[in-house]
């Protein structure tokens, strides 16, 4: 590793550094990029319903005509997301990790992915953007379009005094008046016109009537209003992306940015709800934190890029308590579309090793307007504080702090199971992570 060079301090080097891990106090040449871990959401993808679904029955208007299928990347995602790829090979290489053009040598970058479509192709996008000589392979370790076990948002242990508690927690992470988003929402979408409202299969939204359902195998679901209205609040969401008219996106509605982040803070809480809940999230995001724990523990290690979903984000930042934090500029306030967990190991001139937390997103004009990432024109980096650790002068946190935390994080659920007394083998079973050696 070289040392970045002050008199290469360039008006690129230094917007860049502006959106790095270093603070913007810190001397550049007091640290040196050591490794990146990325854990990706997806960028935009097509509604998860597709036609005859609740779409089509909430509303007699004529939703957007996405360009892939239900629930797959769409072409304005791939773009998006070659875009990320290329801002984030420009930064490596002014941080001296990487070279232009670099061919990576083996087990130095790793590329994991879910095995649904809108996840490799997120990759895929990312590594042409990022690696665009390499031709970097994408790894999938389950059938295509099932979820991988480490991607899995699922309750992999349960007995019934963990599942009063859970649900009540969870429960209790819903405000009592939804009114107001309700009503926005309805008013948007004209929903007592709609073909569905009138014969009665649609209701009108109520405040109270979620009911929470944890299975053993399953993600953690719901039923109710705030189950409906996440769904229409996500197509309307993923409408306004797409749809370069704004008054059209929302079928002819004048919106303020206040009102399109309340629709999408509707499906924000549901997010929230389902896998940020403390004792839910200590166990679906454990596999996850065992390969970003790996992969920061490896000497071979450059860049590794897991692309999963906004549960996983959700989750792994719940796990390790970090919860009040907002997005600027974006209607998803905590998992942006094509937002990037970014973890950063940073050596200082001593050896010392340092993390950097941060949330990096494309926001609402980047993913509406898709002007090229610039140093004029960066994608939106929010710092994020870790609870209970330190950081030093620099905004940094020892490595050997934050990995002891890691691993108390990992054996935390452990402790859930002990806490609940969940011993049966027929209401727990381990997950097997993939190994990380020679990849």
């Amino acid at each position: 590793m070289k040392h970045f060079r002050k008199s290469l301090l360039s008006f690129f080097v230094i917007a860049m550094l502006f959106t790095s891990g270093i603070p913007a106090n810190a001397e550049a040449d007091d640290y040196t990029l050591k490794e990146v871990v990325v854990l990706s959401r997806h960028n935009i993808r097509s509604p998860l319903s597709g036609n005859g679904s609740i779409l089509d029955l909430a509303t007699k208007h004529e939703w957007f005509h996405w360009s892939s299928a239900a629930s797959e990347l769409s072409l304005r995602g791939g773009i998006l997301e070659t875009e990320m790829g290329e801002y984030f090979r420009k930064w490596v290489v002014s941080e001296e990790l990487m070279s232009e053009n670099y061919q990576p040598e083996k087990n130095e970058v790793r590329f994991y992915a879910n095995a649904k479509q809108r996840t490799i192709a997120t990759a895929n996008y990312f590594s042409a953007g990022f690696l665009p000589a390499a031709n970097v392979p994408i790894e999938v370790n389950a059938p295509y379009d099932t979820m991988d076990p480490v991607f899995n948002p699922q309750i992999t242990a349960m007995n019934e005094e963990y599942r009063k508690a859970a649900e009540q927690e969870m429960l209790g992470m819903i405000p009592d008046d939804l009114s107001q988003s309700y009503a926005l929402l309805s008013d948007v979408i004209d929903y007592s016109d709609s073909d569905g409202y009138k014969n009665g299969k649609l209701k009108d939204f109520a405040n109270g009537d979620t009911e929470i359902m944890l299975e053993i195998g399953k993600e953690p679901g719901m039923t109710g209003s705030l189950k409906t209205a996440t769904s229409i609040s996500d197509a309307l969401v993923l409408q306004y992306y797409e749809e370069p008219d704004e008054t059209a996106a929302a079928f002819g509605k004048n919106l303020t940015y206040d009102q399109w982040r309340e629709i999408g803070g509707i499906k924000d809480l549901y997010t929230d709800v389902l896998f940020s809940a403390p004792s839910v999230s200590v166990q679906i995001a454990n596999p996850l934190l065992q390969v970003i724990d790996a992969e920061l523990g490896r000497n071979d290690r450059k860049f590794t890029f897991l692309c999963g979903h906004d549960s996983n984000i959700a989750s792994v930042l719940a796990s390790l308590g970090i919860r009040d934090y907002a997005s600027e500029n974006s209607i998803e306030t905590k998992t942006p579309i094509g937002g990037k967990l970014v973890f950063e190991k940073w050596e200082d001139a001593n050896g010392s090793d340092y993390i950097k937390l941060r949330l990096v997103y494309q926001n609402k004009d980047q993913l509406r307007g898709m002007p090229l990432l610039t140093p004029d024109n960066p994608p939106s980096s929010l710092p994020l504080d870790i609870p209970g650790l330190t950081p030093n002068s620099d905004g940094l946190i020892p490595y050997e702090d934050f990995n002891r935390f890691l691993d108390e994080k990992v054996d935390a659920f452990d402790e859930l199971k002990k806490k609940y007394g969940i011993t049966d083998p027929t209401t727990s079973y381990v997950l097997q992570i993939p190994d990380t050696a020679d990849r």
